[in-house]
């Protein structure tokens, strides 16, 4: 397993982490994601201590909160081994103060999240959306608290536009707060949006990727290709609303390419679109989840090789897409890249 920095920080993270969304599923989402109970979340907990992953990740709204709790019960007796990370923000319950990032709503989610993750701190604590009611200064200066009691030892943001991540870098520039260090964001070989801002901003102000949905979504798994219609086991079925959109032709020409490189190389589509991932620029982790063991070994069969330059092009060319204004004239008038090259 290779390890990388997150970010500007000093902690090294491993190039894959696991995500917990599977863990104790309930509700219309997460039920599809994945059940596992704390048996069985241990194996999978063991199989990945075993591959070298150190990071593992949930949040307090899936599951309501159970799956904070089977992964505290999961790693119990292992947590010096490995990091925590969770996410706050997003609504839990239905009070009036039950969503956002306001003090009240961060010191208390903090809290419980301690309690169900059973461990006296977070490694790293993201904020899940960005709470545009909240001055950031309010924002900020309670995970600074966060950290100076010991509570919380790195920040980040998931979900945030450029402009947004900025806004906070900048005060917590002004008034001496922790710098965000991670940035949990969407990012595939079916959705390169990343790499218009985000990628750039986080190069530049020192932010590391944490990618969630690697695989699309769950559309580059090898299962759907052209003229095939979905599989019925497919939880793309009851989730596809939930998640970011992809076109049907667009999909299948960046499969067709996914499907010819696993043929030449012997690895797997999920294996290869993962490799691909690790690749890229501001990347320090790769989130992959799985329901049982099966997956999780196929995933980690991802790390350990490189793709070839060739079939890096490739893939980049099936799955690249037009810029969108002020990009496009940096990608196609010659004056205007030699001020702003392309990082990919």
């Amino acid at each position: 397993m290779e390890y990388r920095y997150l970010g500007k920080s000093g902690l090294k993270v491993s190039a894959l982490s696991f995500g917990a969304g599977t863990f104790g599923g309930s509700g219309p989402l997460f039920s599809h994601w994945g059940t596992s109970d704390v048996m069985e979340a241990r194996r999978l907990v063991e199989i990945c201590l075993e591959a070298g992953i150190n990071l593992f990740d949930t949040a307090d709204n899936y599951s309501d909160g159970a799956s904070e709790e089977v992964l505290g019960e999961a790693v119990k007796g292992r947590r010096d081994a490995l990091l925590l990370s969770t996410k706050l923000s997003l609504p839990v319950g239905e009070g009036p103060n039950a969503a956002g990032s306001s003090r009240y709503r961060l010191v208390r989610g903090a809290e419980a999240a301690l309690r169900r993750l059973k461990t006296d701190h977070i490694d790293l604590l993201q904020l899940h959306a960005f709470d545009a009611f909240t001055p950031v200064e309010e924002v900020l200066s309670t995970l600074d608290q966060l950290v100076r009691d010991g509570k919380v030892l790195y920040t980040g943001v998931s979900n945030f536009s450029g402009w947004q991540i900025m806004k906070s870098l900048a005060a917590a520039e002004k008034y001496g707060w922790p710098r965000y260090v991670a940035n949990q964001a969407y990012y595939s070989l079916v959705g390169r949006d990343y790499e218009w801002d985000l990628m750039p901003l986080g190069a530049d102000q020192g932010l590391g990727a944490i990618v969630w949905s690697p695989l699309g979504w769950g559309r580059l798994t090898g299962k759907i290709r052209r003229g095939n219609p979905i599989p019925e086991a497919s939880r793309l079925h009851e989730t596809a609303q939930f998640g970011p959109p992809v076109d049907d032709e667009y999909l299948y020409t960046v499969v067709d390419a996914l499907d010819a490189i696993a043929e030449e190389t012997g690895k797997t589509v999920p294996q290869i679109a993962l490799n691909w991932l690790l690749q890229r620029p501001t990347v320090s982790s790769v989130i992959i989840g799985a329901r049982n063991e099966k997956q999780l070994r196929d995933n980690l069969g991802a790390v350990g090789w490189t793709l070839t330059e060739d079939q890096i092009a490739r893939l980049d060319a099936a799955s690249a897409k037009p810029a969108p204004y002020p990009h496009f004239p940096y990608r196609r008038q010659e004056g205007f890249a030699r001020l702003d090259p392309p990082m990919v």
